[in-house]
């Protein structure tokens, strides 16, 4: 039954590691939520403002980085005197270590009103190779 599954993923759910990369040229890290549905885990990333050809998703192994920029109009050749500023800008990067059980060559990205959503299925038991997870312009949102 459907309610036993989900029961059974929320009484253990997986272990997950998210690394911010200093040192990489990144910098801003941006807010990142990871929970489990049936049957996949969710990895949902904050990133209102930006451009979809903008970001790279990239499987390494059982690690998704996520990497990319978000440009600055201000920034570029006018001279702006901010008054209060609380948004990054630039260059950004994460690795998600994602549990064993979870296939990340078969993982779905949409990026969908400021928010990339990446839902990673459970392994079927195929071999790990490197792989570039493609973005799509929508998909449902919750």
């Amino acid at each position: 039954m459907r309610t036993d599954k989900l029961a059974a993923v929320f009484s253990s759910p997986p272990r997950i590691a998210i690394e911010r990369t200093p040192g990489t040229g990144a910098s801003w890290t941006p807010n990142t939520d990871v929970y489990c549905v049936e049957g996949a885990l969710v990895i949902k990333v904050e990133l209102a403002g930006m451009r979809k050809e903008d970001l790279e998703l990239t499987v390494e192994s059982q690690r998704l980085r996520i990497s990319g920029v978000r440009r600055d109009s201000c920034r570029s050749g006018q001279q702006c005197l901010f008054v209060v500023m609380e948004i990054n800008y630039g260059s950004f990067e994460t690795v998600i270590e994602v549990p064993p059980g979870y296939d990340l060559t078969a993982a779905r990205a949409a990026y969908q009103n400021g928010f990339l959503r990446v839902d990673v299925p459970e392994a079927t038991g195929r071999a790990a190779r490197p792989y570039v997870v493609p973005v799509e312009d929508d998909g449902d949102e919750e």
